[in-house]
């Protein structure tokens, strides 16, 4: 962790389930020491979610151990004197402050940014929010699915006759995660040029809208409205899912020269003198005459050799896989993207969790110790645990 560019940071965690634990996580990786600080006897709400029962019931449910590795744990009950002057104590020895309650909740237990700045002069505190703390929306509840329905997301996920659909991992989150990390570390660089802390309110709706890009801007912009378009590309075409001999692959033959490279090599030259293919737009008003021609060529090679053929000759392809084939793929083990801890609650099993895609001087970021116990780091100095670690 020497060389990660956040070592040395002290963020103090108060949240709970995805978009908080997200954020602090990605924050860990890059090397900030992150302190859960959790309900005494309940923990974090993912120590209970997940698809083993044991596991819930242990408080170490799959959803807390996939973005809690390598962060400490205390139990403070923030309604007891005692455990409010360990917070208190806390607040004046960290960097940065990490909250997902509802708009107000932390201000009216008394530590609003106020008091907070007041104690920390140089405390970074994010709040990460489904709405935001302004607004008329701001005192309702949000989960991710509120937040996808909300921002337009599932109107266009889908085809017309399947709209709307959730987007099948909880993408708000993610993405509310990732904005509020990346405002973290922004805020900490500019506390280092005032020397001033900042409070950074974060909108998960508002993350969200700013992520679907065109999907949003085509229509401020120009006045067109997405529509659901399945597993086809708006801004393109061929580009879209299509069917190999043994399943599909998607192709994203979006400029012109790829169009024709795409032609050749699925030996369809004479599509390139159809009056109805000479050009993006034609191809998109033509879109599923194309897709017919293509997907009778492709037919006659599996996936993976097309994979193949076409990403060589520059042209974006690629086999559909599912997670359990995605993750082996020998691609993120060059680049060692998983690591391997000890499981927290079973000797001699092995915990994978993800990086974050990122090489610091070469180097993935990995977390060093397995996800904590509740309360594991209950004593202000507790003994370090020697425990093997393994990259994969």
């Amino acid at each position: 962790m020497a060389d990660r560019p956040l070592r040395g940071v002290r963020v103090l965690d108060l949240t709970n389930v995805l978009a908080g634990p997200y954020c602090s996580y990605q924050l860990m990786l890059l090397g900030a020491e992150v302190v859960k600080v959790e309900r005494p006897g309940q923990g974090d709400l993912a120590r209970r979610l997940g698809p083993d029962p044991a596991l819930n019931e242990n408080l170490v449910g799959a959803s807390f151990l996939a973005q809690n590795a390598g962060k400490k744990s205390i139990e403070l009950d923030l309604k007891a004197l005692a455990d409010r002057a360990r917070f208190d104590d806390l607040v004046r020895e960290s960097d940065v402050l990490l909250e997902n309650f509802r708009a107000g909740v932390l201000d009216r237990m008394g530590y609003g940014w106020d008091v907070l700045h007041a104690a920390n002069p140089r405390l970074v505190y994010c709040a990460i929010s489904g709405f935001g703390q302004t607004g008329p929306m701001s005192q309702a509840p949000a989960y991710d699915q509120i937040i996808q329905g909300l921002s337009g997301m599932m109107s266009i996920t889908g085809t017309p006759d399947t709209v709307p659909l959730r987007v099948g991992f909880p993408v708000s989150d993610s993405i509310g995660g990732l904005v509020a990390a990346m405002s973290i570390c922004a805020a900490l660089a500019g506390r280092a040029r005032t020397g001033e802390g900042v409070f950074l309110d974060v909108s998960m709706l508002e993350a969200s809208l700013s992520a679907m890009g065109w999907a949003a801007s085509n229509y401020l912009v120009s006045g067109v409205a997405p529509e659901p378009m399945g597993d086809q590309n708006a801004t393109a075409a061929p580009s879209g899912t299509f069917d190999a001999a043994d399943g599909p692959l998607n192709i994203a033959a979006n400029r012109q020269e790829q169009f024709e490279v795409l032609c050749r090599l699925v030996r369809r030259e004479d599509l390139l003198t159809d009056e109805r293919f000479a050009d993006r737009e034609a191809r998109k008003a033509h879109r599923a005459a194309l897709n017919r021609e293509l997907n009778a060529a492709l037919r006659h090679r599996p996936a993976v050799e097309w994979e193949d053929l076409l990403s060589r000759a520059g042209v974006p392809a690629a086999r559909i896989l599912t997670v359990p084939q995605a993750v082996q793929l020998e691609q993120l083990r060059s680049r060692g993207f998983f690591t391997d801890l000890p499981f927290p609650t079973q000797p001699g099993r092995t915990l994978r969790v993800s990086g974050n895609g990122v090489l610091v001087n070469g180097a993935p970021c990995r977390p060093t110790t397995p996800p904590p116990l509740l309360g594991e780091h209950n004593d202000p100095e507790p003994a370090p645990a020697v425990r093997e670690v393994s990259g994969r």
